[in-house]
């Protein structure tokens, strides 16, 4: 196995918070059986970042995909997760590692949360 994605979010101290993430993972892993997947988080919760990449290095990917499952690209995403890169990088320097946007300024997902907002009104405007 040579390709593995990384989706990273924030944490949380209730682990309940982390089951949606856990289904992401779930569904990734179900439509690609030939991707290594790894769900880690910024705080509170684990695996950290380092220890994913770790992990996805030690199973053999040769490059990975770090997704951020963040609404948006603040201060975390700017300049923690490549901080954090940085350290995989520098355990296993012949990974090729790369970070998406985050998700949530995808435009399908942004159009998702949108959908879902819509849904919750009426279609009437003088409702």
């Amino acid at each position: 196995m040579t390709q593995g994605l990384l989706l990273i979010a924030h944490g949380a101290r209730d682990p309940r918070w982390a089951l949606p993430f856990e289904d992401i993972a779930r569904r990734i892993r179900a439509q690609r059986p030939q991707v290594a997947v790894e769900l880690c988080f910024l705080e509170f919760m684990a695996p950290d970042l380092p220890a994913a990449g770790d992990r996805l290095a030690l199973a053999g990917c040769t490059s990975i995909a770090v997704l951020p499952l963040f609404l948006g690209a603040g201060g975390h995403v700017r300049q923690d997760l490549p901080r954090l890169i940085d350290i995989v990088s520098k355990r296993h320097p012949s990974l090729q590692i790369s970070l998406a946007q985050a998700v949530g300024e995808i435009d399908s997902v942004a159009a998702a949360m949108a959908n879902a907002a819509l849904a919750l009104v009426a279609d009437d405007p003088r409702a």
